[in-house]
């Protein structure tokens, strides 16, 4: 769903504030009878828990049914594949992070500088992928074209391009898909599986952010 949202205030910061932009929201999950609800909380706590001890790759359709107590069918029909139940495990986080950047403290909220909020958002990505980073690779589509179509993408991008439109107009628009691209989570998890630990990588995306618009 995209909605029309002005841009977040800026508190103590004098720049300018753009003109309204659209951000496409990450979708939210409608209201579900008890019986649907019952079954999806038990599927994605079951899905928690195989995730934990065996890692995306070994979640299967047939075995999450098994531990979750439900029909094959039911697990199907609620989230199509597994692509589509890894996407369901990692909303409520993505969701927690595109709050933040709306409407949450600065600097990943208002209040703060554009520069000091970009530094802020990649720095609040790259704890997500540390975090979820396995889950966020299964979740990616075997179209790789599809990545930038979906609504979390949009999200990210909508944000970043607002961000450098104080700072770097001219380059906004490809700038936003750039930086993004610095920051997809199977670079972010060769980094840290190469040693790098996610202090580093918050100072270099720190520096990379000020070389390209400080």
């Amino acid at each position: 769903m995209v909605r029309l949202i002005p841009f977040p205030g800026v508190g103590d910061y004098d720049g300018a504030v753009p003109e309204p932009f659209e951000l496409p929201l990450v979708p939210s999950q409608r209201a579900e009878r008890s019986d649907a609800a019952r079954n999806r909380s038990a599927i994605l706590c079951a899905a928690e828990r195989m995730l934990f001890e065996c890692g995306p790759d070994g979640i299967t359709m047939d075995g999450l049914a098994c531990e979750a107590g439900v029909g094959k069918g039911t697990l199907f029909r609620r989230f199509g594949d597994r692509a589509g139940l890894f996407h369901a495990l990692l909303d409520e986080t993505e969701r927690r992070l595109q709050e933040g950047f709306i409407r949450g403290p600065a600097p990943l909220g208002p209040g703060a500088p554009p520069a000091e909020r970009l530094v802020a958002f990649g720095q609040a990505l790259l704890r997500l992928t540390e975090e979820r980073g396995e889950l966020l690779l299964a979740a990616e589509p075997l179209d790789k074209e599809l990545r930038y179509r979906s609504s979390v993408y949009g999200a990210y991008k909508a944000h970043v391009r607002s961000l450098l439109a104080q700072l770097a107009p001219d380059d906004a628009e490809y700038l936003s898909e750039a930086m993004l691209a610095a920051l997809t989570p199977g670079l972010v998890l060769h980094q840290l599986r190469s040693g790098r630990s996610l202090e580093q990588l918050h100072e270099s995306w720190r520096r990379l952010v000020l070389r390209l618009v400080g």
